[in-house]
């Protein structure tokens, strides 16, 4: 079995286990979830849901984030981490929103990399989920998970978005990594993954099948 067709499988198998799998940040718009993201970095996923139940009320547009007080915007998302720096970018990316896409939410990779404190995976969870495009969302579930199935052995996440393209179908690959997350949290955690009890264990390289596969 080649790592193509082990790939295909696995992308099957999650499928039929996560059928309607999609982001667990909430949000309205566009834009509300490139600030969720943004706030989602070192930060789970709950808790970034918590903080923007609140915060979405009280900026409720591009403009409202653009204008907003830096010391009060840094205790609105305080508890999300790293608070500082992610209100400083907030802030900016918002104002490049206003000043260069007229408010909009940019729906290319080149464009959306040239908004403050969005990376790669950021800007991949946006063309996927929003734009429906093919994407890629290397974080950590993704990272852990696509090394253990040998999908890849790069630790890197640009390097990983690169091999996924190889092997995920385009029209399944944004749905392919919230699957793996929700197999990561429910099977497949960094500490003591549930080998024996997973559907993917004769396709998955971490319990020792298929070693001959390139």
């Amino acid at each position: 079995m080649t790592k193509k067709q082990r790939a295909l499988i696995i992308t099957e198998k999650l499928e039929e286990l996560y059928p309607d799998a999609e982001c667990s940040l909430n949000y309205s718009t566009p834009a509300e979830l490139l600030i969720a993201t943004q706030l989602s970095a070192q930060c789970t996923d709950a808790r970034v849901n918590i903080v923007t139940d609140k915060l979405f009320k009280k900026y409720k547009s591009v403009q409202d984030f653009a204008d907003a007080d830096y010391d009060e915007l840094c205790e609105d998302i305080r508890s999300t981490g790293f608070y500082r720096n992610k209100a400083k970018n907030l802030i900016a990316c918002c104002r490049r929103l206003l000043e260069v896409y007229n408010g909009e939410v940019p729906d290319t990779m080149e464009d959306l990399l040239t908004l403050p404190g969005t990376g790669r995976k950021t800007a991949n969870l946006i063309l996927g989920d929003v734009f429906g495009k093919p994407a890629i969302v290397v974080d950590t579930h993704c990272i852990r998970l696509s090394n253990r199935m040998g999908l890849t052995t790069n630790s890197e996440p640009a390097k990983i978005e690169s091999d996924l393209k190889k092997l995920i179908p385009p029209e399944k690959s944004s749905a392919f990594c919230h699957r793996l997350v929700l197999h990561g949290r429910a099977v497949c955690p960094a500490r003591k993954p549930n080998c024996e009890g997973c559907t993917l264990n004769d396709v998955c390289k971490k319990v020792g099948v298929n070693k001959q596969a390139p």
